[in-house]
Formats: C-alpha cells, structure tokens, sequence
C-alpha cells in the first residue's frame, strides 16, 4: 500500500478536530446534559493512553469493556487505537458464562467493566488467571482520576491492516466470533455511511444503540467523530427520552438510526403527537425488515425513513437515497451500494444472478472485514476470492437498487439481535427431560421475531415449558431465550440428518 495513502487511513480523527476545530463538540451525554470538545476529548484520550500504558497494555494486546455508552467509553476506544492496542467492547446484556466464552476467545490484557456488571465480569475471568480486571465507579470516577495523574504514552503509527476493534457475534455453531475491524475498515465505514447518510461537521448523530454494536460504534460514533459531527450518547433506549432528545432544540440532533421494532414503539408513545423531529436528515433504519406500511406513515409525518442494510463484518453497505419521492417508489428496498463497497448477487451455482432474480449477496471493499479472530475455518467458509459470502439472500433491479429478501442462515432478528439457534440449542440440550431440540425464529408483533423450540422429551418425561425457559437464564441473555416452546414427536430431518427448519416453521403457523 502507497505510504502517503497508509498516512491517511492512519489519521487520527480526535486528534485532527481538536486541531482544526478545537471548541467544537465532540460527544454530549444525554442523561447529564455533559458536552465534550474535541480538544477535551483529545486530551482524555492522550491521557487514557497513559493509564493504559501504565496498566501494561501494550501494542497488539486486547481491552475488553464491559460497560454501557459514555464519553468513557470513547476515550478508552481511541485510547487503544493510539497505542495500538485491540479494543473488544462485550454485550452488556450476556450471562457471566457468555461472556466468560468471550473472554476466553479474546483473551485480554485488561477486561474493564461498570460495576453494574461487575459480577459477571467476575464471573467469565474465574478460568482465566492473569487478566486484570478494572471496575468503573459511578461515572467513571476512578478511571477519570487514575487518567488525570497519567503521563501520555507515545503513539503507535501501525499498519491500517491491524487489527483495531473486535465485535463479537454469535456463530451458528453456537461459539462467538470476533470479527476483525481494522483502522482501513473503520475508516471506510465510516465513510461509508457518512457519503450515504450525508453527514457533515454540523450534523448529531444520537445514539441508542449501545457500542457492542456495529450501529453503536461504527455507524455512529465513528462516522459522527471522524467527519467532525458531534455523537449524542445515551445509555439504553428509553422512547421518551429518544423523543425528547430528537425534540430538543438545544441538541439539534440531525441522524437516528432505529431497528424497525424501535421505529414503531417510537411512534406508538404518546409522545409521539407532540414531538418535533423536523430536524431530522433522516431516520435511518436495518437490522431486519421494514414493513412498507410503516415507512409511508414516517413519511406522511414529514419524516425521511431511509432503510438500508449492513453487517458486523462490512459496515454500510446499502442505504436508500434521502429523497422522499425515490424511497415512495421502492418502498420494499434496501437502497443503493455505498461508495467504498462491491456487492455481487450470486446464484447457488456461483454464477452472478441476472436481474431481478434471486441469490447470495457477496460483498467486497476495504470496509470488510479481513476475517474472524483466530478463526481460520470459519474464514474458509466466509471468502471466496476476496468476497464475502453474506448468507443472505437479496435481489437487483435495473436501476441498480438491492432488496434484502431472507436470510439464508437460520438466524432470526429479535429487536435488532441476531439469535443463532444453534447458540440456544446447545443450552437447551443440556436441560433434564430434553432429548432433541430445534429453535426456529417466528413473527412477533412487538420484537419483530422471537424464539420458538421445538422439544423432544426423553421417555418418561414431562417437563414444563415455563421451567425450561427459566433453566437458561443464567446461560443466555434474555433475548435470546425462546417466547415459547412446542413439544413435539420427532423432529423432522432429511435422509442425512439435518432437521428441516422449513417444516417446522409451517407448524409453527398450525394451532399448537
């Protein structure tokens, strides 16, 4: 790679705004009203990397960060990315033993955690002898204190290919993966969304999406800090607090992005009537399908509703163009490819399909992930000459705009989680009286989806439904615990085995 252009890619954005526009804001706390400049932020991020430093975080080594959105958070981020340490944000919403299975995976130097979470924290380092453990006070007080006494530690120039964050999703065989994101993806994503989310040095992008999250963290806060647009945190989605914050003219929020299961709670709160979201760029929306009917009653309000549609692994990849008139006409698409990305619809046979016809969607840009964290099988399966097979099934029109149709995976969506079945399988495998388990996503009206097992009872048997959800709970987090449970016979399975998933999912639409 060109020097001059590894340079760019290398540049740090907190850094470049404090320079160039030191008294702007960078990040603002909702709940305290707190506003951050982007020379205060570049200074607490120097002093991060010295507390860092002196915790013995080296080049290379990961930070985990247990712990809901602040400026914090941030500045432990960027902190990392100076020194070129790997930053692993872990879902706050994981048992000790998930989380545990995480930890295990990326094997941190340093696992910080809020103390709201510290017992799960505690909990996942009990097998790993030597990872120190550092819990947040209140507001960070602790950290904020050891920081301020701290001497920076001197930038690391590294290679725009190196690793710098690590998001963990789950597997379909039920163990997490990290996937990779470079500085090279993460500038791209946040490009990438910027060139279709049409941010600017005056935008506030308010985030509810907690930072785990590829919305959260790259979506957001990376497209909002690396254009020189200010984020707006919160700390978990409350709909009052969303519609008083977008309302708030003192705020000025400008982009909001919302799975569809919050875009409707938003409008169905009653402070939806007297709320004022005419400042809105857009609201963008992904994460699972859009129902039509909801995007022209945005509309109708004066709302720009732009679906699109990405991943962990790639970032931005589809967004529909903020023009009213264009989003009426195709109201079932995902929109058009990012600038910094390649998408290919590919038949069962590898061949490109012809338009309008259905396939895989394969990806490839520098914003894709290189791969998953140690990983090599599962990056076997995921690449194929540089492209990456996404297991979703989508279609092109020929005016060059791509509809998301299915997922080919057995994943479901369940307020803008994805659940692996297969995750919450192994779990219910292990329960007394449970001989054969298959979980199938089914339609909700508040979650969009939710969980559904099917369950074969071991002989003599007769476990109650409500007691086998309960079991899990302390193995998954709530949302991945199925809403119900079906008894049933036998599972249906093909002459090799494999349970068929299509047929469950029409008993799941008889009566039990």
């Amino acid at each position: 790679m060109d020097s001059a252009f590894s340079g760019w890619l290398d540049c740090d954005p907190i850094a470049y705004h404090a320079r160039g526009r030191p008294d702007a804001t960078a990040v603002i706390e909702v709940s305290t009203g707190e506003r951050h400049s982007y020379a205060a932020m570049d200074e607490r991020v120097a002093k991060t990397t010295g507390w860092l430093a002196a915790r013995g975080v080296r080049c290379g080594d990961r930070i985990a960060y247990l712990g809901r959105s602040g400026a914090w958070q941030i500045a432990v981020l960027f902190a990392a990315r100076r020194i070129g340490a790997i930053f692993a944000p872990i879902n706050w919403r994981l048992s000790g033993p998930e989380v545990a299975v995480i930890a295990a995976d990326a094997k941190p130097a340093l696992f910080i955690a809020d103390v709201e979470f510290a017992g799960a924290a505690m909990e996942a380092l009990a097998d790993l002898p030597g990872v120190s453990l550092f819990v947040l006070e209140p507001r960070a007080a602790n950290l904020a204190a050891g920081a301020a006494c701290a001497k920076p530690a001197p930038a690391v120039a590294a290679d725009p290919a190196a690793p710098f964050i690590l998001l963990y999703t789950s597997g379909t065989t039920g163990k997490p993966k990290g996937v990779i994101i470079t500085r090279q993806g993460a500038f791209f994503a946040g490009f990438n969304f910027a060139a279709v989310g049409q941010v600017t040095p005056n935008s506030v992008m308010l985030c509810d999406a907690p930072l785990f999250h590829t919305v959260g963290l790259m979506a957001v806060c990376q497209t909002a800090l690396q254009t020189g647009a200010a984020a707006a945190l919160t700390d978990r989605f409350l709909p009052d607090v969303t519609l008083k914050a977008i309302s708030d003219p003192s705020l000025a929020v400008t982009h909001y992005f919302a799975v569809p299961q919050i875009a409707q709670m938003l409008r169905d709160h009653p402070d939806y009537a007297t709320s004022d979201l005419s400042r809105l760029t857009a609201l963008f929306t992904g994460g699972a399908p859009m129902p039509p009917s909801l995007i022209e009653a945005f509309l109708d309000d004066g709302v720009t509703l732009a679906n699109g549609y990405g991943m962990t692994e790639t970032g931005t990849a589809l967004c529909m163009p903020l023009d009213p008139a264009l989003i009426r006409q195709r109201l079932t698409a995902s929109g058009l490819p990012a600038p910094a990305i390649q998408l290919r619809i590919v038949t069962a046979e590898g061949l490109d399909a012809p338009i309008g016809q259905s396939g895989e969607i394969w990806m490839k840009g520098p914003g894709v992930t290189p791969g998953y964290w140690m990983r090599p099988d599962e990056n076997a399966k995921a690449f194929v000459d540089g492209w990456l097979r996404t297991g979703d099934a989508g279609m092109v029109d020929a005016g060059g705009y791509y509809t998301l149709l299915d997922r080919w995976k057995d994943m479901y969506i369940t307020g803008g989680e994805n659940v692996y079945p297969a995750e919450v399988e192994a779990v219910f495998q292990r329960l007394p009286g449970v001989s054969e388990v298959a979980v199938i996503g089914v339609p909700d009206p508040r979650w969009g989806e939710a969980g559904l097992a099917f369950i074969v009872v071991e002989s003599g048997s007769a476990p109650d439904p409500e007691d086998l959800i309960a079991a899990c709970r302390t193995h998954l987090a709530g949302y991945k615990r199925p809403r119900a449970v079906r008894f049933i016979e036998a599972l249906p399975r093909t002459a090799s085995g494999k349970v068929k998933k299509d047929i469950l999912r029409q008993l799941a639409t008889t009566d039990a």
